[in-house]
């Protein structure tokens, strides 16, 4: 799709066509460093799952692992002998349905976020299953949009602080809700990006679907999934200090390829075709950001916005991380596969 191209479809059909999308090749980056896998789960157990979208260890050593397609969150024990469900398939409190992200905080609580019914939910749990608390979000958010293991968007864009919830929600004209543990909303900051299609209010929206995430330090950064790739940084009283236009060789391409019109819908049904660029995000110990691309390139950046790294992840063939756990012996833990690589 060049410029002079644009595209649309049906939300029924999202999914299908945007996992149909075909990538242009990227160009080899002779500066990649390769991080080879150094563990992970093994394949016996691996093999039981339909489609891990996350993947975290706690401080006793135990992984959780959310299986999407069977809704349901697994333990693993730490010697990776054995695993058991800890939460499982259902509309009820305490169950899960739908679900779009797996987070854990540094006191061992773990968050889902789900959509029973189309209705979007966060729910948190000790890692034995036991319910803590959730709420579903009240006003209405856009169509969930789901391509492969992600979800792009509502509450698919969660993080956990271990006190509070981080969820994009540019349809309110905020780029960050924060909700506290009950659902209150703490604050809302981040203006929407200008896009150049403010005039149609769906295309505008998509191209602020992005990615909220917690430094440890303090702070926050917002990566944005769809359109021009790119990313901004707050400070913790959610101001912005700048922002940083993600770049590369890998990319340069499929940038060239975005389209700049859509024509207009004729019903509220159909949506745009606004393609991601970016799978996830997440934000290291040390507060470097890591951006894993839509190839299978992940980019890093120190706390100044500087990229200082091109990664790619290799377990007997090149995996494309869709989720980041980071450990506190420095290893990553992703998905999918549910490998573990070494970073320091």
């Amino acid at each position: 799709m060049g410029s002079a191209h644009s595209g649309r479809v049906h939300a029924a059909v999202v999914a299908a066509a945007l996992v149909a999308w075909p990538h242009a090749p990227a160009r080899s980056a002779p500066s990649a460093d390769t991080l080879r896998a150094t563990g992970g789960l093994p394949a016996h157990l691996v093999g039981q799952f339909e489609d891990p979208i996350g993947f975290v260890q706690t401080t006793s050593g135990e992984y959780l692992v959310l299986d999407r397609r069977a809704h349901t969150v697994y333990g693993v024990n730490a010697a990776k002998t054995a695993m058991h469900k800890v939460l499982e398939v259902g509309f009820e409190k305490g169950r899960v349905l739908e679900p779009g992200v797996l987070a854990l905080s540094g006191d061992d609580i773990f968050a889902v976020a789900d959509a029973p019914g189309g209705n979007e939910r966060i729910q948190y749990f000790t890692t034995a299953g036991q319910f803590l608390g959730g709420f579903y979000l009240q006003s209405r958010m856009a169509p969930r949009l789901v391509l492969g293991p992600l979800v792009l968007n509502g509450v698919g864009s969660m993080a956990f602080t271990g006190r509070t919830f981080l969820v994009n929600r540019p349809e309110t004209g905020a780029l960050v809700y924060e909700y506290d543990v009950s659902g209150a909303v703490v604050r809302q900051f981040g203006t929407l990006r200008p896009t150049g299609n403010e005039s149609d209010r769906e295309v505008h929206l998509a191209l602020n679907i992005g990615l909220p995430l917690a430094i440890p330090n303090g702070g926050y950064y917002v990566v944005f999934q769809t359109g021009r790739p790119m990313f901004q940084k707050y400070d913790p009283t959610g101001t912005l200090l700048f922002e940083r236009h993600i770049e590369g060789v890998e990319l340069d391409r499929d940038i060239q390829s975005l389209p700049t019109t859509w024509p207009r819908r004729s019903d509220d049904r159909t949506l745009p075709l606004v393609l991601p660029l970016v799978r996830t995000a997440a934000v290291d110990r040390d507060g470097r950001l890591w951006v894993s691309l839509m190839q299978p390139y992940t980019y890093v950046y120190d706390a100044s916005g500087e990229k200082i790294r091109t990664v790619q992840f290799d377990a007997a063939s090149l995996v494309s991380p869709a989720s980041f756990f980071f450990t506190v012996d420095g290893r990553v833990l992703v998905t999918p596969g549910c490998y573990e690589f070494a970073v320091k």
